[in-house]
């Protein structure tokens, strides 16, 4: 049984069943002491009718007097129907035979009385009246003390079956206690320990050693509360620094700008200025021809391509770093990609094929540029891979498929839309190029970090594509393919509109 609650209902039930069970029992208990009262209150009654009629024939042997004797008659005729009519209980309690046995003395000495009042001067017919009614009334009192010890010993059982349905209570009452404790306060006194070791700044995951249903729910929860806090705290201070790089970069581009135009503008007229060519030529009448001049020039355009290269990575930082207004529309993913691959079609390799499988009814919320943005700089760097690997080509597949994020999924990204039970769209740009470094995998998204040579990468394009991905509320992650190359996989929000 994996679930508390049906535990604890369980142990109710069954304490129920026992409250239940012990009060059945002593209501049995206090059934047979009733019994035990009845019969009694029987013997009481035949034990008071042969005191009565020892008391009449005393009376009679002092007194003579007729009335005693007819009351000392009557209280015998009492006494036997009393055996008569209770002589099964008399039995139960003195053992078999003993309400006959009664019977048949009672029936001698209400004879020997009769023939001593026929005879009042015999004497040995008052002794034998006197035995026999002495033998009635010790019978009577054994009886009535049996009935006593009987009643006793009903007592002491009932008293001993409450004390152990006590003891049984309790003890089912501690188990009870301390399976609680086991299941219950220990796992909340683990959560207790680690939010306060939240609370203090240290964020440890919960992990109870608990199988029960709700505790490992509210365990997941907790967790989930400490992913999302971490999550949120990762990216406030991300956002802090991008916030105060953004600046930074801004002032340091403006500050750039001149004097790279200084440099550009000095470039240019240091071009304008050397020969064209060795011997006569229209800016180089009058003048001769120096072996150094092919160098300088080749030096000069040296300057000036790098300067306009600087002036690029200048305009990146001035797109990075300006604020530019978010257009969020309903956008045909098939037509993004169609247009886009159109853009780079002068870009792509020899011998490379591109394969698009993307539905024609996806549509993703976003701002078409930006998202354009993204897909420029990926297939791009998806175009650089395969052209470093020579003349064998290569392919690069675009898919896409619209999905619910489901819980637990693989994307290692779980904020905006990309949270469980969002409606997204999964985009996946992949290649057959050599792939990414695995130690080099955790720093693909940093700004200014690149895996091209020296002079050919800013590393701003996937820093770029990944701050757009999660302004739309998605996320976005890299990997390798097994079998070989590079893998981009975006999720991006679905519209609820058609465009």
């Amino acid at each position: 049984m994996r679930s508390l609650q049906a535990k604890i209902v369980l142990v109710y039930l069954a304490l129920t069943a026992l409250i239940v069970g012990l009060s059945a029992v002593a209501v049995f208990e206090l059934d047979r002491m009733a019994d035990k009262a009845r019969e009694g209150g029987k013997v009481a009654e035949l034990f008071d009718a042969t005191l009565e009629m020892r008391r009449f024939e005393k009376n009679h042997f002092l007194y003579n007097e007729p009335e005693d004797l007819a009351e000392h008659a009557r209280f015998a005729t009492r006494a036997m129907e009393l055996l008569q009519r209770d002589g099964t209980a008399f039995d139960s309690l003195a053992g078999p035979g003993t309400a006959s046995r009664l019977a048949t003395d009672l029936a001698r000495y209400t004879l020997a009385m009769a023939e001593h009042a026929r005879a009042p001067l015999r004497e040995d017919l008052a002794d034998t009246a006197r035995s026999l009614g002495k033998k009635v009334v010790t019978e009577g009192e054994r009886l009535s003390g049996l009935e006593r010890q009987s009643m006793n010993d009903a007592l002491a059982a009932h008293q001993r079956s409450l004390l152990l349905s006590l003891g049984v209570v309790a003890a089912l009452l501690v188990l009870t206690g301390l399976l609680l404790a086991r299941q219950i306060t220990r796992p909340l006194q683990a959560m207790e320990t680690r939010m306060e070791a939240v609370a203090s700044g240290r964020l440890t995951r919960l992990a109870l050693d608990s199988p029960e249903r709700e505790l490992r729910s509210l365990a997941d929860a907790f967790n989930h509360v400490l992913d999302e806090l971490e999550r949120r705290q990762h990216t406030l201070v991300r956002s802090e620094k991008l916030a105060s790089l953004g600046t930074l970069l801004s002032g340091v581009a403006h500050e750039l700008n001149n004097p790279l135009s200084n440099i550009s503008s000095s470039a240019q007229i240091l071009k304008e200025d050397l020969p064209s060519s060795p011997g006569a030529g229209a800016g180089g009448e009058g003048k001769a021809s120096h072996p150094a001049d092919a160098f300088h020039r080749q030096l000069v355009e040296d300057i000036d391509a790098e300067t306009l290269r600087a002036r690029r990575i200048v305009r990146a930082l001035l797109d990075y770093a300006g604020d530019r207004e978010f257009k969020q529309a309903p956008v045909p993913l098939a037509d993004l990609v169609e247009e886009t691959l159109r853009f780079l079609k002068s870009k792509r390799p020899p011998g490379v094929e591109v394969r698009v499988d993307i539905p024609a009814d996806l549509v993703v919320a976003g701002d078409r540029p930006r998202l354009q943005q993204v897909l420029l700089n990926l297939i791009v760097n998806a175009f650089d891979a395969l052209a470093a690997m020579g003349p064998v080509g290569g392919e690069l597949s675009l898919s896409a498929r619209a999905a619910t994020v489901a819980k637990g999924d693989d994307l290692p990204a779980h904020g905006g839309q990309c949270r469980p039970g969002s409606r997204v769209v999964d985009l996946r740009v992949a290649d057959t190029g050599p792939g990414i470094p695995t130690d080099l995998l955790a720093r693909i998204f940093d700004p200014f970090f690149t895996t091209k040579p020296v002079g050919q990468g800013s590393g701003l394009g996937l820093f770029i594509a990944y701050e757009i991905v999660e302004e739309h509320g998605g996320c976005m992650a890299a990997a390798n393919r097994p079998e070989g190359g590079a893998e981009f996989r975006l999720r991006l929000p679905a519209s609820q509109e058609t465009p």
